[in-house]
């Protein structure tokens, strides 16, 4: 019986041993098997987030791709005359713009011909002057102020669109609120867009068509931010705040470089009407010192001479404040 207990006490050491040895290991190796199990869920949500971001941004590049050719298609067509009248808010027909220039250049050939005592040169100088420069001067002011009036107002829009997004109300419905509320153009601009949607019109369709009519850097971004969100998704509210706030730091470095330029434009209109105005009071003083110009064919000369050189140094002024960025 001693022998026995003695034996069976030397059994229940010995396994108390063996589980006290044999248990940190097994604890290790289950530890040492969950860490590898977890790194490899780790490593397996690793790279599938960044193929999707891959995924995603050579879907945005493909697009923007897309987009580039898209307006260099356009940008050939942004230079004509039924473009232009576009761009200036006017639905007139290419074929009335002709017709008005006809008759303003007929209607200055007619009194520059009979100012000047029935002279054909200078009647039909101002015949193709004004027929072709004067209108098209005229559009491209009407088109410059109605593009700054947009740029102005855009930013604003695109507000509107970002608190709308954040309260819940769809892209839809924040165009068709910019389109009842907002002043012109924007208002106009809108709202060809909202038409153009319930035609059926695809969004990104409606906002080529309003870059054609307004070829601003700043519509460009506009419509770059909606169109890659319609395709790949995104935060739309953080990415149209993002495009505000990049929106009124152009604003205010424009207004920077018109304030710091203001001196050599007024320098360059001063020295641009300089000989002009000279011209008038000499014709005031003594009409016969000028008229001189006027009825001889070396004063035509002199004139056409003084005209080559005044529009190269008023271009050449213009140059040189006229900033682009």
């Amino acid at each position: 019986m001693d022998i026995l207990i003695a034996v069976l006490a030397f059994l229940a050491v010995a396994g108390v041993g063996v589980a006290l040895t044999m248990s940190p290991s097994s604890e290790k190796s289950a530890k040492r098997a969950k860490e590898l199990v977890t790194g490899k869920t780790g490593r397996a949500r690793k790279d599938a987030a960044a193929e999707a971001t891959a995924k995603r941004r050579a879907t945005v590049q493909e697009n923007l791709r897309d987009m580039a050719r898209q307006q260099k298609d356009s940008r050939k067509n942004l230079l004509s005359v039924k473009s232009r009248l576009a761009q200036a808010g006017f639905a007139t027909s290419e074929t009335t713009f002709w017709m008005i220039s006809a008759g303003v250049g007929a209607t200055f050939g007619a009194m520059a011909f009979f100012a000047t005592g029935f002279n054909a040169i200078w009647g039909a100088s101002a015949l193709v002057i004004c027929g072709l420069g004067l209108p098209r001067w005229v559009l491209g002011m009407l088109i410059s102020r109605r593009q700054k009036n947009f740029v102005s107002q855009l930013a604003d829009s695109i507000d509107i669109i970002v608190r709308g997004v954040k309260s819940g109300l769809p892209l839809n419905q924040c165009l068709r609120i910019i389109a009842a509320e907002s002043a012109e153009p924007v208002r106009s601009e809108f709202r060809m867009i909202v038409d153009g949607q319930s035609m059926g019109v695809p969004l990104e369709a409606n906002l080529e068509r309003m870059y054609e009519r307004m070829p601003l850097p700043e519509v460009n971004f506009f419509n770059i931010v909606l169109s890659i969100q319609q395709k790949t998704g995104g935060n739309l509210s953080e990415a149209l705040g993002n495009l505000s706030s990049v929106l009124r730091s152009r604003k205010l470095l424009k207004e920077k470089v018109k304030a710091l330029s203001s001196e050599a434009v007024a320098s360059a209109m001063i020295i641009g009407s300089l000989p002009f105005i000279v011209m008038i009071l000499v014709y005031m003083v003594r009409p016969a010192y000028m008229a001189i110009l006027f009825t001889t064919t070396q004063g035509n000369l002199i004139l056409l001479a003084a005209a080559v050189m005044m529009s190269m140094g008023i271009f050449i002024m213009r140059s040189m404040v006229n900033f682009k960025f």
